[in-house]
């Protein structure tokens, strides 16, 4: 399903990249307001299925570069990895860990495992969307 409008060809080319950003923008944004790894990911797939819309399933598999399973199963494993400090220091599965890495001058890195744990939501979600859509597509072709 490759449609072969110029219009379409070239909205994708130039939305995408921005609806890449804003979803990157939506994963960090959602510790503190609405946002978060999964509306992050839904952008981020809604992204990659409009270039799919337009250049077809193999040249976006090539785009994405990663298979979408595995999107799924890393994005799966990020999220459970963000328990273990928690299961380290014997408190409750989710309870929230930050660190503060020392950058050059008196700035500092947070990092925290609710951002792992958003990050591991955001590849899963990408992952799952692409998996349906990408078999859906090679099944029409």
């Amino acid at each position: 399903m490759k449609s072969n409008t110029l219009i379409l060809h070239t909205a994708a080319l130039f939305i995408m990249p921005l609806q890449l950003m804003f979803s990157v923008f939506l994963l960090f944004r959602g510790h503190d307001e609405p946002g978060g790894g999964f509306i992050g990911g839904l952008v981020a797939s809604g992204a990659f299925v409009l270039y799919a819309f337009a250049f077809g399933a193999r040249k976006t598999r090539s785009i994405l570069r990663v298979a979408p399973r595995d999107l799924l199963a890393a994005g799966l494993l990020f999220a459970i990895a963000s328990t273990i400090p928690a299961f380290l220091t014997g408190q409750p599965m989710l309870t929230a860990h930050w660190w503060e890495l020392p950058l050059p001058g008196d700035n500092y890195l947070k990092l925290s495992t609710p951002l792992i744990f958003d990050i591991g939501v955001y590849a899963a979600v990408l992952g799952t969307i692409m998996t349906f859509v990408m078999n859906l597509m090679e099944s029409d072709e």
